[in-house]
């Protein structure tokens, strides 16, 4: 072939693949200023906003513009806050001083007789079986009513009961403790009777038992039967917060060759549940050693005991495996060191060492002499399996260190061995008393019985019997006292209806949690799990919010003006907006609260229409079958009322509105129980918006327009015509409209397709909206959006029409549609599809760019159009993680040895109480594990697990209008260029068809939420955000008892063990057990 042939040839195949003259930018330039003055124009006449404005300033009459003082609203409802909890603090001290008076004044009985103690168990069905009625000492009370406050079935005229399932409930403890908490219920019911808006009313006892005010059951009816109830009070965030001092625990786990097989399992069980035992104000650290010592994890030092650490910890136990000799100096060594570290974050309270090994010879005592000469760090000693080794040294280890000593011999023994230690740590808290009489308040969680998020105020509760020696008082913590208050009735006190849809408050606690914020949202119903959400998780994280964060939690006043990003209420996109920040503490407690006010929230629109000849004649345009004169109506589903409750998302909106309507025309807007200023300022949007309507209805509708709408910070919304409102599927709440909140905070034109889901490929029309400002007295407020739906069809043939040139020889005809060598597209500032002039785009609109053209999209970044911030999510809601049924092994029975089983004092542990329950479990239901995992009707909230997920948001870089480059690939490059639509959130872009240059990479940009670890743990533990510890701390080990007995748990009587003996060799002869997953 010839040489002049070939080059041509090659040269060629690499060149550009437009055919013709690429569009230069100029001609480009005048076709995006052609397509925003059509739109724009479009959008203005259809939506009628200067005439908005006009009937505004014509209603001046009917409203005044009002100040947000950010600083005196925020002191007030910081006061409130203190009050509602100051109040809840005086019931709780009078609860813990009648227990201790009621506990002091009980008579122990050894010979307690259970048919003579009389309770309502809660775990007790409601319709009764002949098993229960048999029960002498059981009832289940006939009065429960469905409660509005509780939102379930209470009795206010007793108390409930709720004893863990691994408990005899026969046991003395138990009946003693069921015979004396039995006052406190006229203690209960009187507070209930001075403060009728408390809610639960919860004494949790160091044995397990929990008595409750005012009696629910604690299954649900719709709950299904076959599940396991793992609750135990002692585990419960509130319980673990309010019976011990902070703690900075040392986790020290034998790793030798003696402990591999059964033990070695044991010990990881064991180690996990004793993590699930801290809280977020501890910190853990998990060592391993054999021959030396080693860290479990990436950990070098303790680390604050959250979630995400305690799963890090638990997934490094799971790692350790048995080899090598026990050398417990080097242990001890390392643990002693971790927990002298100055230099690094902890709790500086409470030093403890947990030990689980499966016992030895050495008592490592000049590590102790040297490491811990007054034993200001406790030893506690596990001794876990079954085994023959002497556990002597361990359990004077133990006794030696103001510790205590425990065995481990299956896993019925774990759940109760390893939560007792608080008793143990509780004891300085008894012997300073008053000292430690102070009212804590907790992070925020989920009710274990359904009350939603809630904090909790704990206060211990001690016992004050006389134990007859001057030198040791009585040091044992009965258990916690608590009181519930719901985060519904902290909302109450912190109205936002008149900051705007973009201003809020939010409140944290002294770890950086909020408790109250817009964002904290958790999906899960699982009381168990974490709802934990940190500051600066809940919002764009910036170096401002970070010391605004340490001063909140210092307890300061201040506040700060700041540019912020923010992201969109359907998470898809961010915007920069200007906030001021207000903030001080709630005295009494350790929170702060916040309130965050954009600028044009400053001021308010505050109706005054209080005659009601005003009043009736703006509610008139509310009429359900005023729709076709007035448009579809959606009114935002707020508490106008008290006894008018907003729907559930799932109701009819326009239900709501028609019962809005028949309060207000019986009872008049005026009424003592309805909320004046929220019913007037909807009343006002009502009138105001209306008139807007009849403007409407004298102008056709242009070509293109499908819809027009007007919804309002009052929380009107109107679409018109009638038949474009029945397909409407924004938020009714403006406060809580993406597009809404959108419009606020950008001085533009937004445009919002409709996200793209495979179900239903994209609706018909594109979102326009726009913020209507209004000047009064030199006061510039932002009371409602205005905007148009467009017909995607139609839009796309101006699209089209616009771009089309004439005699265009040598260079790009435009946007012909279909082109198979040119793609133009729209894509708005969050990177989504807008409009196409490819036909098989159409359907894509709403999905993200980088999908469709990926390595367009991110030329697009690199050249500054766009940048991208990825967020995560600690609140999603994922499948949980499968696994064998051999990794499950340890959820089997523990199989005793014949010499345990004639060993009585084995059937007097709790370890044995616990085997034989699952065992007859096991029995009586033969896949009740398995059920319990299985329910076919649980929504997504029971089924799945709390997860991180991770997301990347796009948003324009800079405030550059145009962008040009080229597109290189392998053996061909696609020119393109983009050029911004001005007052528009839209960019136009111009390129070579994706199809012309294969070559390209096609592997797809993912903008959705996708499941994450989250951040590093071990990266996150070089720099741990501020926290603050409780101010007291009591740690103090002198003139502790001696702790040298091991543990043990309730005693049964010999008569059982007789009656039960039989029973479990037949079982063991009938059944196969299993042991770690493997028949046995």
């Amino acid at each position: 072939m010839d040489y002049s042939v070939c080059l041509l040839l090659l040269l060629s195949s690499i060149s550009s693949v437009s055919v013709g003259q690429f569009p230069t930018a100029q001609i480009i330039k005048e076709w995006v200023d052609q397509m925003q003055k059509e739109l724009i124009t479009l959008t203005n006449t259809a939506s009628g906003m200067q005439h908005l404005i006009q009937i505004y300033h014509k209603h001046s009459t009917h409203f005044t513009v009002e100040t947000n003082n950010a600083r005196e609203l925020v002191a007030t409802a910081a006061g409130n806050i203190e009050k509602l909890l100051a109040n809840r603090s005086e019931a709780l001290k009078r609860l813990a001083a009648e227990a201790e008076k009621f506990q002091m004044e009980h008579e122990w009985r050894d010979d307690s007789e259970p048919d003579k103690i009389v309770y309502y168990n809660a775990k007790d069905d409601l319709n009764q079986t002949e098993e229960t009625k048999t029960k002498k000492n059981r009832y289940v009370p006939d009065d429960f009513e469905i409660d509005p406050d509780f939102k379930r079935l209470v009795s206010y005229n007793t108390t409930a009961v709720h004893i863990p399932t691994d408990i005899y409930e026969g046991s003395t403890i138990i009946l003693n403790e069921l015979n004396w908490t039995e006052a406190l219920e006229e203690v209960f019911r009187k507070n209930k009777e001075e403060d009728p808006s408390l809610l639960w009313q919860v004494f949790g006892s160091a044995t397990g038992l929990a008595r409750y005010y005012p009696a629910s059951p604690w299954i649900n009816s719709s709950n299904s039967a076959n599940k396991i109830d793992l609750y135990d009070v002692r585990r419960r965030p509130w319980y673990i917060q309010g019976a011990a001092s902070p703690k900075d625990m040392l986790i020290l786990v034998d790793a030798s060759g003696s402990v591999s097989g059964l033990t070695l399992k044991l010990i990881r069980t064991s180690v996990s549940k004793m993590l699930e035992t801290l809280s977020d104000d501890d910190y853990v650290n998990v060592v391993s050693f054999n021959d030396k010592a080693t860290y479990a994890s990436c950990f070098k030092n303790l680390v604050q005991a959250n979630v995400r650490n305690k799963r890090m910890l638990k997934e490094a136990v799971q790692g350790i495996t048995a080899k090598g000799i026990t050398n417990y100096r080097g242990g001890f060594e390392l643990a002693f060191e971790q927990l002298a570290q100055m230099n690094v974050s902890r709790a500086n309270c409470n030093k403890i060492i947990m030990l689980f090994t499966d016992g030895g010879e050495e008592k490592a005592e000049e590590i102790f002499k040297k490491y811990n000469p007054n034993q200001a760090v406790r030893i506690f000693t596990f001794s876990v399996g079954q085994h023959n080794y002497d556990k002597g040294p361990i359990q004077w280890m133990a006794c030696t260190n103001k510790g205590y000593y425990y065995e481990i011999p299956s896993i019925g023994a774990i759940r109760i061995n390893t939560q007792e230690y608080l008793d143990v740590l509780g004891r300085p808290m008894v012997k300073d008393n008053k000292k430690a009489k102070q009212v804590q308040w907790t992070n925020v969680y989920l009710d274990a019985l359904e009350l939603g998020l809630v904090i909790t105020g704990t206060l211990p509760v001690f016992n004050k019997t006389n134990t007859g020696s001057k030198k040791f008082q009585n040091q044992l913590i009965l258990g916690v006292m608590a009181i519930d208050v719901s985060l519904e009735d902290i909302k109450r006190l912190t109205p936002r209806f008149t900051f705007g849809p973009n201003g809020y408050y939010f409140a944290i606690d002294p770890n950086g949690y909020v408790l109250l914020h817009p964002n904290l949202q958790p999906l899960t119903a699982k009381f168990h799990e974490p709802v934990t959400l940190d500051f600066l998780d809940a919002e764009l994280e910036n170096d401002i919010k970070v010391e605004m964060r340490r001063k909140m939690i210092d307890g300061l006043t201040g506040n700060y003006t700041i540019s912020t990003l923010v992201k969109s209420q359907d998470e898809r996109y961010i915007d920069l907006g200007q906030r001021t920040y207000t903030f001080a503490p709630v005295l009494g407690t350790d929170y702060s609260l916040a309130l965050v006010l954009p600028e044009y929230s400053m001021h308010y629109i505050q109706a005054n229409i209080g005659d009601t000849i005003t009043q009736a004649k703006f509610s008139e345009s509310l009429l359900a079958d005023k729709f076709d004169e007035y448009g579809y109506t959606f009114i935002a589903p707020r508490v106008y009322c008290k006894d008018l409750k907003p729907p559930d998302k799932n109701k009819n909106n326009t239900e709501f509105l028609m019962e809005f309507n028949n309060y207000i025309d019986t009872k008049t807007p005026n009424h003592p129980s309805c909320n004046v200023e929220l019913v007037n300022r909807l009343l006002l949007d009502a009138g105001i918006t209306s008139e807007l309507i009849k403007i409407w209805k004298t102008k056709e509708l242009q070509h293109g327009v499908l819809a027009r709408f007007v919804a309002t910070d009052g929380g009107i919304t109107r679409v018109y015509p009638k038949s474009a409102g029945l397909l409407w599927e924004e938020e009714a709440e403006t406060y809580e409209s993406s597009f809404y909140k959108r419009s606020l905070d950008n001085d533009l034109y937004i445009f919002t397709p409709t996200p793209y889901s495979n179900e239903n490929s994209s609706d018909d029309s594109v979102l326009v909206s726009r913020a209507v400002n209004i000047n009064i007295n030199d006061i510039t407020l932002k009371p409602a959006v205005v905007g148009v739906k467009l017909d995607i069809s139609a839009w796309m043939t101006s699209f089209i029409n616009t771009t089309q040139r004439m005699n265009c020889n040598d260079e790009i005809c435009g946007c012909q549609r279909n082109d198979p060598y040119v793609d133009c597209v729209i894509l708005d500032d969050g990177g989504f599809l807008v409009m196409s002039n490819q036909d098989d785009d159409i359907s894509k609109i709403g999905s993200f760019f980088g999908v469709i053209d990926p390595i367009l999209m991110k030329n697009l970044v690199n050249s500054s159009l766009y940048t991208f911030k990825k967020t995560f999510d600690y609140q999603s809601l994922c499948d949980p993680k499968k696994e064998s049924k051999a990794a499950a092994g340890l959820r089997s029975v523990y199989v005793p040895t014949i010499a345990d089983i004639l060993n009585l004092g084995w059937w007097a542990t709790a370890a044995a109480w616990s085997i034989l329950q699952q065992l007859l479990v096991s029995i009586t239901f033969p896949n009740f594990l398995d059920a319990a995992e299985m329910d076919d009707e649980v929504s997504d909230a029971m089924l799945k697990e709390v997860c991180i997920t991770e997301q990347t948001q796009y948003y324009f870089e800079t405030n550059n209008l145009s962008f040009r480059g080229n597109i290189d690939c392998e053996n061909c490059t696609r020119i393109y260029h983009a050029e911004k639509l001005p007052k528009t959130n839209l960019v136009f872009i111009i390129a070579d068809a994706k199809l012309t240059c294969s070559s390209c990479d096609t592997k797809p940009l993912i903008q959705d939420e996708q499941q994450s670890d989250g951040p590093n743990p071990c990266e996150l533990a070089h720099n741990p955000r501020y926290r603050k510890g409780p101010a007291v701390c009591f740690d103090s080990t002198e003139n502790d008892e001696a702790m040298c007995r091991r543990s043990a748990g309730s005693p049964l009587a010999s008569s059982l063990l007789m009656l039960l003996l039989p029973l479990f060799m037949c079982c063991l002869g009938r059944r196969t057990l299993t042991v770690a997953g493997h028949p046995a």
